[in-house]
């Protein structure tokens, strides 16, 4: 591939002990057009990555998910490399990220367990992040291997194609599940992941972010697989409903005593899980025929 045809994207934020590194290494590699999207640093990013010959731009809003919606509006080349300014990532698998699209691809992740090196990630972040792609697989159908890796390539074209609404981290999520939700075809290759430079800080809060990934594939779940979305609260309230009945019937059996607000709780909370169960049911079915749909009109198109 022509490096003139990528735009490697870099969103920043606090990045001044590794940003020129970083954007020297893709330049070393043939890409000029290196677009840095900046969440209005403080220590001197935007000026290093500047005097190092990118693009920069500061976004309008903070937050990784926000720069990189926002950066389509500067992407100038039909390809985007997609990288963190923390030098974490190689620019020397660049090709490696880039072939796949060659060969009809439109999404490329950076697998990084591929080649972990060692303090690139704590324990804790290494268990969130398995926990996390086994959570996407179990919902929406698809082993990704890494959906919270940063190091990604797209045409601009499929980009376009994605609704993405999240301003941080779980913007790699949602682009992952969006993929997923549209066909995107989508190709999985390892990379090299190295631990952060001496004096770089991250910017990851691992509960915090954590948990909003979860919710995110959660809520995305409602329009990829309803039936996982409303069934799992339709088990819930119907083994809540089935708990509490049972304990109404041993209460009522062993002591004579009869609870008839739980009694109410309990038929109501089965109810409740059942409707849901088959509303998810309805919902799955419904999509169904809609994905068939689409198929057809896919087909009669390329006819």
């Amino acid at each position: 591939m022509d490096p003139a045809d990528v735009c490697v994207l870099l969103p920043t934020m606090n990045e001044a002990e590794t940003i020129g590194d970083v954007v020297d290494g893709f330049r070393a590699e043939g890409f000029e057009n290196v677009l840095v999207m900046d969440g209005d640093s403080t220590d001197g990013t935007r000026e290093i990555a500047d005097e190092h010959g990118a693009r920069v731009v500061v976004q309008s809003e903070e937050g990784k998910g926000q720069a990189v919606r926002e950066a389509m509006d500067y992407v100038d080349a039909p390809y985007v490399l997609m990288a963190d300014g923390d030098g974490t990532y190689r620019p020397e698998d660049a090709e490696r990220m880039l072939e796949p699209l060659e060969d009809g691809y439109e999404h490329v992740i950076g697998d990084r367990f591929g080649d972990m090196r060692a303090g690139a990630m704590t324990r804790l972040n290494q268990f969130g992040n398995r926990a996390i792609n086994r959570a996407f697989g179990l919902i929406h159908g698809e082993n990704l291997r890494d959906i919270l890796s940063g190091y990604r390539a797209f045409t601009r074209e499929s980009f376009e194609q994605l609704t993405l609404t999240s301003d941080g981290f779980g913007i790699e999520t949602e682009m992952a599940v969006e993929c997923v939700k549209r066909g995107v075809p989508t190709k999985v290759v390892p990379i090299t992941y190295l631990p952060r430079p001496s004096g770089s800080n991250t910017n990851l809060r691992p509960f915090r972010d954590g948990g909003i990934i979860f919710l995110e594939l959660y809520r995305r779940a409602k329009t990829n697989n309803p039936l996982f979305y409303f069934g799992s609260v339709g088990i819930i309230s119907v083994l809540v409903g089935v708990l509490l009945g049972g304990y109404v019937g041993v209460e009522w059996v062993t002591r004579r005593v009869s609870h008839e607000v739980i009694a109410v709780v309990a038929a109501l909370g089965i109810i409740f899980g059942v409707q849901l169960l088959m509303f998810g049911v309805l919902s799955d079915l419904i999509l169904t025929l809609h994905r068939e749909q689409l198929q057809r009109i896919e087909e009669v198109r390329d006819d």
